[in-house]
């Protein structure tokens, strides 16, 4: 029993370190989330300088919580670890979709599979408030094209066929992607029969002479 207090002694220290460790990775991942929501902001926008400088800061301070935590594996697995990976990878998903470019893969943004799955699925729901903002200006081309990538990204993941202890709840966030894509394709198709009726009643006017010019004072 000589060494009881030392064996004590010596577990509390791990146990300071490791809640030390946690308190830091707790703060960065909500800064993590900050930056991402507020890159999102800026994608929303059409700010894409910003929006880029606000998704390397992310990428940052992913990587110092990640260099941290690498001595205690059990804090990568806990939420709020897989909330900021999961919105590093929202935030990066929706910038790559409205501005029509390729996806970033898991592998570039140093994330777990689950967590960008779970992040392009709540990607779809910021890309309806982008898409409905470009009807509003008039611009059905490109809500048509992301209407389009909503379509696909709900296909691809509706054969994720895991658990949820697997995927993180993919099939909850799934299932909200499926409601979005119904209610943008509703409006997007009011929008673009908005538009034919606009054309055509301009044509109409135009052909029959109601539209002409003001007299000039």
């Amino acid at each position: 029993m000589d060494n009881l207090q030392s064996i004590v002694d010596a577990t509390c220290e791990e146990f300071e370190a490791r809640s030390a460790v946690r308190d830091e990775t707790l703060r960065r991942s909500r800064q993590v989330i900050r930056y991402c929501a507020n890159s999102i902001r800026a994608s929303h926008r059409d700010d894409l300088e910003e929006a880029q400088h606000l998704l390397a800061t992310a990428r940052g301070a992913v990587a110092e919580m990640l260099t941290d935590i690498a001595a205690y594996p059990e804090l990568y697995h806990t939420g709020y670890t897989r909330d900021a990976l999961k919105e590093l990878s929202e935030a990066h998903i929706t910038y790559a979709l409205v501005t029509d470019d390729d996806l970033p893969t898991p592998q570039e943004l140093n994330v777990t599979s689950s967590a960008y799955l779970n992040g392009l699925a709540e990607a779809v729901g910021e890309l309806r408030r982008y898409l409905l903002d470009r009807l509003r200006r008039g611009d059905v081309a490109v809500g048509e094209r992301l209407l389009v990538a909503m379509d696909d990204i709900y296909s691809v993941l509706i054969t994720v066929d895991f658990p949820d202890a697997i995927t993180g709840g993919l099939r909850r966030n799934t299932d909200m992607v499926r409601g979005v894509l119904e209610r943008t394709r509703g409006d997007l198709t009011t929008a673009v029969r908005q538009e034919e009726m606009k054309r055509a009643l301009r044509a109409f006017s135009q052909g029959t002479g109601i539209l002409e010019e003001s007299p000039e004072d």
